[in-house]
């Protein structure tokens, strides 16, 4: 007899190891309530070597076969009930190069095109990013702008390659070209953009597994923490000193939980420090508007910030005080007009799709709200189903089908966002995301938000201070390198001279 447990299971067999991540990704994007689990390598020899356990561990729902071979990849479905006439050994030749050799990332296309359509044919299901599972799709037609391609070729080669849908390809490509005038504007040789963590928070909101600790319990340490980041901020001094600074993002957590004072602290020693005379945007999430008061907008206004956030993440209170954001949709409100007091012309807000008990309803009535503010920028965010979060351990007790998520909701705030003037210029995409869908971000114009492309690009290197922050170096080839920074804060404040050293090694030539 089966337990729960085992009955969520699928099963997936690879003869090859070194395509279990892409495999995993796709199934889990059909099946987001199951577990997946991949067996790589001799497949035959593993499953003789305990027939028992793995027929356990298998047991259930649809098991899935991969054989690759020289020229082609086979795959064979077992459905449930044991039928597998209509799905056995459907088959995909492998492409070779010129040099008669098969890349892994033909091989991993073709696995996952003849994955997608055994698995769209089984289910019933067509997925709107078709067997695409990374972050950052948008780097695919950025690639063929950047050779020159028109915006029907890129559609067509995404449909082919990737079986998105129209409207994603679209959307991609249209946020591809917005990103590309923007990004040509900043200097890639010389210049950088630098992020500071700010890891505290009023309080951990029920879907959130950033890097973040409750104010309350910190409180003594945060001027502590302020120390180590003047550390690294004097060394970015001295190790970028002659490179031009494009964007500066302080994000959390929450920045805003810093007093006025610490604010201060933290604006005036970038100013002191750094050459910000070249910077084209200046962030900080000033986030919850349970953490934005007068006196800290003035604090940034007067270090300047260009550019803010107040993110209400819904505008429904019950939601509000189900996920703990500990505010009101008034003070929401009240802390959107303080901002706009103090002469800030760039503000954003954020929102979640998917959040547990809202349907389409509540967000229409979200957008409304937000409508009547009138934000700068808005950035609509999927829910993403995060390990560490306490919204796993709901899911776990009130099951996935409680998070609602549709293409009716997607599109209340794509219209929601062009009723204001804003167009979408920046998009990426989570693991576990609600409906499969994706994270944009809309602004009118004049208003995009420049870090957030870079970011999600990888086109400039990224500076990173602050616990659980991670700098990239970009290189000429394309190369990506990273260099993480401890997570936790006691840790960060303890090896400040270690995370220090650690950037050196990334930084110098």
């Amino acid at each position: 007899m089966t337990t729960k447990n085992e009955e969520n299971v699928i099963g997936v067999t690879v003869s090859r190891a070194g395509f279990a991540y892409d495999i995993h990704a796709l199934v889990k994007s059909f099946y987001p309530a199951c577990q997946v689990r991949i067996l790589e390598g001799d497949t035959e020899s593993r499953r003789d070597a305990a027939p028992e356990e793995n027929d356990r561990e298998l047991s259930g729902l649809p098991q899935i076969r991969i054989e690759i071979e020289e020229e082609q990849v086979t795959i064979s479905l077992t459905p449930e009930r044991g039928d597998a006439a209509s799905f056995s050994g459907r088959r995909i030749t492998l492409n070779a190069d010129e040099k008669g050799q098969v890349s892994r990332l033909e091989i991993k296309n073709r696995i996952k095109q003849l994955l997608y359509r055994m698995l769209s044919e089984y289910t019933g299901r067509r997925l709107p990013w078709g067997t695409l599972t990374g972050i950052r799709p948008v780097k695919i037609p950025m690639a063929m702008l950047e050779e020159g391609k028109g915006d029907e070729e890129i559609l067509d080669y995404m449909r082919r390659t990737y079986f998105i849908s129209r409207e994603k390809g679209n959307l991609a490509t249209q946020i591809a070209r917005r990103e590309k005038a923007l990004l040509e504007t900043l200097h890639y040789e010389n210049g950088y953009s630098l992020y500071i963590g700010i890891p505290f928070c009023p309080t951990t909101c029920l879907y959130c597994s950033f890097t973040s600790f409750p104010l309350i319990t910190w409180k003594k340490r945060v001027d502590a923490y302020l120390d180590a980041l003047e550390r690294e901020i004097d060394f970015t001094a001295q190790i970028c000193g002659d490179r031009i600074l494009d964007t500066v993002y302080i994000g959390g957590g929450t920045p805003t939980t810093l007093e006025a004072p610490q604010l201060e602290r933290l604006l005036g020693k970038l100013h002191n420090s750094l050459d910000l005379s070249r910077l084209k945007e200046f962030t900080v999430e000033a986030g919850r508007a349970d953490s934005i008061t007068k006196d800290r907008l003035l604090a940034l206004k007067k270090w300047g910030v260009t550019r803010i956030s107040v993110n209400p993440q819904t505008m429904k209170q019950e939601t509000l005080d189900f996920i703990g954001r500990r505010h009101t949709v008034e003070q929401v409100r009240e802390a959107f007009a303080m901002a706009r007091e103090a002469c800030f012309d760039n503000i954003n807000m954020d929102i979640i799709l998917g959040l547990p008990g809202e349907g389409a309803e509540d967000v229409r009535h979200t957008m409304e709200e937000i409508g009547k503010l009138g934000p700068d920028s808005l950035t609509v965010h999927s829910l993403a189903v995060k390990r560490a979060s306490r919204l796993s351990q709901w899911i776990q007790e009130n099951g996935l089908s409680a998070l609602v998520n549709t293409d009716e909701t997607m599109q209340i705030t794509a219209d929601g966002a062009a009723g204001m003037g804003m167009v979408p210029y920046y998009l990426y995409r989570q693991k576990n995301m609600s409906g499969n869908f994706e994270n944009v971000g809309y602004a009118r114009e004049g208003k995009f938000g420049i870090y957030n492309i870079l970011i999600m690009e990888e086109k400039q290197d990224i500076v990173a201070l602050g616990a659980g922050s991670i700098s990239k170096r970009v290189f000429p080839d394309g190369q990506i390198v990273r260099s993480e920074n401890v997570k936790d804060v006691s840790q960060y404040i303890e090896r400040i001279g270690e995370m220090i050293e650690r950037k050196r090694v990334l930084l110098e030539d």
